[in-house]
């Protein structure tokens, strides 16, 4: 058994070009359409033994559950089924808020244990892949997946079922690390988010779009922005401080966004920036089927 890919996951090109820095986490690079991958294909249990362990109470802060309703509030132009989809949902945090806001809930994740505290939540829950069977076709206004498409290696897959459970007009939005961040051209092979078999499929700006337009979905909007100082310290080993923690730089850098005018209108301008030229951290991209 062949367990590597041989051609592109999204163009099928077969032109690829092993990015030799890259070597420990065996990216590759599509010569026809630019996309950067794993060609390496991990087994079940490499991804069993990478995944134990992985926490299920990650810090929740005040400022994303607000940009989670600031999220929810683009999404009421879109509310004619009231259904939302949550693909790799966690623990439920963002279902969590669109349940408060009068939205019938559906979610999707691989541990029992997500599925029971999700469960617990009132969240209709589905274990492992998503599975079009499982739900009426073309019901959903929604389909949200944050930092999820990274992590898997068959996409076009993923969102043919997206493009399937989406209604007429509805709306997908999804979040991934942008491969072509300040970040990453600065740290090359030390930056930490490029990690075998965690992280299989690294997007920008034009491949995370064309494996959307493949699948028949028509780019509504796309921002790069962020710049992630804890993420920079621990690429570099000077700091074991975890990603999403209430003491990281990142979250204080937030607080005092949110807490000062002149900081958080900085923020704004920066990020701006860092969309008009492609280079923050976080890719988020809304897609609409027409």
């Amino acid at each position: 058994m062949n367990n590597r890919h041989t051609s592109c996951i999204i163009c099928k090109s077969k032109s690829l070009k092993q990015l030799e820095e890259y070597k420990s986490s065996y990216l590759c690079k599509c010569l026809s359409c630019s996309f950067v991958f794993a060609n390496k294909i991990p087994t079940t249990l490499e991804l069993e033994l990478h995944y134990q362990g992985y926490t299920r109470d990650d810090y929740l802060s005040p400022i994303t559950i607000k940009r989670y309703h600031e999220l929810l509030d683009q999404f009421e132009n879109y509310r004619k089924t009231n259904k939302l989809l949550d693909v790799g949902c966690g623990i439920g945090y963002f279902l969590e808020e669109a349940k408060k806001r009068g939205w019938e809930v559906y979610g999707t994740e691989y541990t029992e244990e997500a599925i029971e505290i999700c469960s617990n939540k009132g969240i209709s829950m589905q274990k492992g892949v998503l599975a079009p069977s499982n739900y009426d076709l073309e019901s959903f206004d929604i389909i949200t997946s944050f930092e999820v498409i990274e992590h898997i290696n068959n996409p076009r897959e993923e969102l043919d079922n997206f493009h399937k459970l989406l209604r007429k007009g509805g709306i997908t939005y999804v979040t991934t690390p942008n491969f072509n961040s300040i970040l990453r051209y600065r740290l090359k092979s030390a930056y930490n988010v490029i990690c075998y078999p965690e992280h299989l499929s690294y997007y920008t700006p034009k491949t995370l779009k064309k494996v959307f337009t493949q699948t028949g979905f028509k780019a509504k909007k796309t921002t790069t922005t962020g710049f992630s100082f804890t993420r920079l310290k621990t690429s570099k080993g000077i700091s074991n401080q975890p990603i999403i923690s209430k003491q990281s730089d990142d979250e204080k850098i937030r607080n005092l966004a949110e807490s000062s005018k002149l900081v958080g209108a900085l923020k704004v301008t920066i990020n701006q920036l860092l969309t008009f030229f492609g280079l923050g951290d976080n890719l988020k991209s809304w897609f609409i089927k027409e």
